[in-house]
């Protein structure tokens, strides 16, 4: 691969690194392209991903490379089980070096340090190789280079809203001047708070990286994965560990905003928020490998959001420190991805009204009420809090919103969303039951029961039959897909059954599923939406369909970056990836549907 210069057109074959606090994504020529301070939602100081100018022209700026002269050649890998990249780099003359990039994360005095930092050290391995380093932050959207002040060893980059030191072990004029030189000894970076680093930096950075090192593993070693597509999982997992915000324990949908879901769509969104949707199908799937710490914070999180709405409407998103206001507008100053704007910075989808989020909260809870594991179990106050969201679902359960896909013109009364309110009322029971309230059992099977009557009959079409995504209409949407992982109908059900094969006859285009085929506020959707894919294989495990659902289930595999992951979206015609990345959804597909399909660990054991 060619380094440094030029243009080089943006793709999603992209690493992210972090710490729970912040990241970076680090593209197939080892920049850093993309990664935001002080917390996941805050502005980019690295921001190219979404500017078409080349990335080391005159006045480019929101990267971070460290360019090999006459680079020929790149790889890359994780360090494995941890969201640490080492990239090498070789030019043609045989000289190589090695990029060491991570985002510490350890256990220090009884805490976690993870602070606002980067860190990267570059190695030569092999002759005498030569770089130019290219570190230009960006401040306001990327509109302006970050003003810089220097020191004897660091650099000091003047944000909006805060300062991040260089310190590094590198001439710092050659640094500021962009200057070619050799690599004679290890180099060490540390992008981060604006402190004197007070101890040997070297020492200091090969301890950090050691630490970090040890605390990924050790946290993928708790992980029950299933015996087959091991190594996909830990991706998946750790990928979707990065997108906590571990402070709150939110948990945001994707790292980025408004990479499009097709080419020029206009559908470009800003993805660095908290769903509770999402966030509910994120910690499901880590209860299913053990990842227990996730749910654990992500209940405090969601516990302080329900106590803020005090019965009251809740969003469908809110910022990762509970924000419940996400006003949207446009970065005018960048381009866009591959020049494909607008870039949107916050969300309006948080003045929406979305039924399911009442469902999704019970649902996260529930597990708190019988899990013996837990530090923290749930207790009669969490209870009585959480009947306040099964009132606003009994309340919703038959009224229009927006729906899961967040239509922004339009709203019905969606199938998936009076679900999701069938299952606040039904998983309430449960809890009542764990606690011993015989009165509420009752109270909210009945509603339950009720609910369940009125989407049978609502939703219910004849001739053949299967349920619409509207009660008022008769719409496919891959959301019915899910009446079998919410346990609303079993497989062997007929109405599933036939849902199953209109949904698959409607939306399904080669290997992939459509979310839906109706126009919108955008027009016809162009591209499959890859956790309707994972929502397919599941239903055509339980279905019967195994040899089907495994190689579907390879083919999305094949279909993930280098790093191991999936987006948002996919062209069905060409398998390119669409959309914000990495996409915590299409993870949690992947996740689901190996421990569906793979064969159980008593086959070699």
């Amino acid at each position: 691969m060619a380094g440094g210069r030029g243009r080089v057109t943006a793709t999603l074959d992209l690493w992210p690194i972090g710490n729970c606090q912040v990241s970076a994504l680090v593209d197939r020529a080892g920049r850093f392209v993309w990664g935001c301070v002080p917390r996941v939602d805050g502005e980019p100081v690295f921001c190219s991903l979404l500017d078409a100018a080349p990335r080391a022209g005159e006045g480019a700026r929101g990267f971070w490379e460290i360019d090999l002269e006459d680079c020929v050649e790149t790889s890359q890998a994780y360090i494995r089980n941890t969201p640490v990249l080492v990239t090498r780099h070789a030019d043609g003359q045989g000289n190589a070096i090695e990029v060491v990039d991570f985002c510490p994360r350890f256990r220090r005095s009884g805490r976690t340090y993870r602070p606002v930092a980067f860190a990267r050290i570059v190695r030569a391995v092999r002759g005498s190789p030569r770089v130019r380093i290219r570190l230009r932050a960006a401040r306001n959207w990327g509109a302006e280079d970050a003003p810089r002040t220097r020191g004897s060893n660091h650099i000091r980059y003047l944000l909006g809203d805060g300062t991040l030191r260089l310190t590094t072990t590198a001439p710092v004029g050659w640094i500021e001047d962009e200057r070619l030189f050799r690599v004679e000894r290890p180099l060490y970076f540390f992008l981060g708070p604006d402190e004197s680093f007070s101890e040997d930096l070297q020492v200091s950075l090969e301890t950090m990286l050691e630490r970090t090192v040890d605390e990924w593993r050790h946290w993928v070693r708790g992980l029950a994965t299933p015996l087959e597509w091991q190594e996909a999982v830990i991706r998946a997992a750790i990928t979707l560990k990065l997108c906590q915000h571990e402070e709150t324990g939110a948990i945001v949908a994707a790292l980025t905003s408004s990479i499009p879901e097709h080419a020029d769509s206009g559908r470009n969104w800003d993805y660095r928020y908290c769903w509770i949707r999402d966030a509910y199908y994120t910690v499901q799937a880590l209860n299913r490998l053990g990842a227990l710490d996730v749910l654990e914070t992500y209940l405090e999180y969601l516990r302080n959001i329900v106590d803020n709405a005090k019965g009251g409407h809740i969003q469908p998103l809110y910022g990762v420190g509970g924000e419940a206001r996400l006003d949207e507008r446009v970065a005018e100053a960048l381009t866009g991805y591959r020049g494909m704007g607008p870039v949107r910075v916050g969300n309006q989808a948080y003045e929406q009204v979305q039924h399911d989020a009442y469902g999704q909260i019970v649902l996260s809870n529930t597990q708190s009420f019988f899990d013996q594991r837990l530090f923290r179990m749930g207790g009669l106050d969490d209870f009585h809090a959480l009947e306040t969201v099964g009132d606003r679902a009994w309340a919703a359960y038959d009224k229009p919103d927006a729906g899961l896909w967040e239509l922004r013109t339009r709203s019905h009364v969606h199938t998936y969303s009076a679900a999701m309110c069938w299952a606040a009322c039904d998983r309430l029971a449960n809890a009542a039951d764990a606690l011993g309230l015989e009165d509420r059992v009752g109270f909210w099977r009945d509603r339950a029961k009720t609910i369940r009557s009125r989407i049978e009959t609502a939703a219910l079409r004849q001739d053949p039959t299967w349920l619409s995504a509207t009660f008022d209409g008769d719409n496919l949407d891959a959301s019915l897909l899910q009446l079998l992982e919410l346990r609303f109908l079993p497989p062997g059900d007929p109405r599933f059954q036939g849902t199953l094969a209109a949904v698959e006859e409607g939306l399904r285009r080669g290997s992939h599923m459509l979310r839906y085929s109706t126009e919108d506020d955008f027009g016809l959707p162009e591209t499959a939406f890859n956790v309707c894919t994972f929502w397919l294989i599941e239903a055509l495990h339980a279905t019967g369909r195994t040899d089907d659902a495994r190689a579907l289930f390879e083919e999305m595999l094949s279909r993930r970056t280098e790093a191991g992951l999936l987006s948002e979206d996919i062209d069905p015609a060409t398998g390119e990836l669409w959309g914000n990345y990495p996409q915590t959804y299409s993870l949690v597909g992947l996740i689901n549907c190996a421990g569906l399909l793979s064969k159980p660990w008593s086959v070699i054991r």
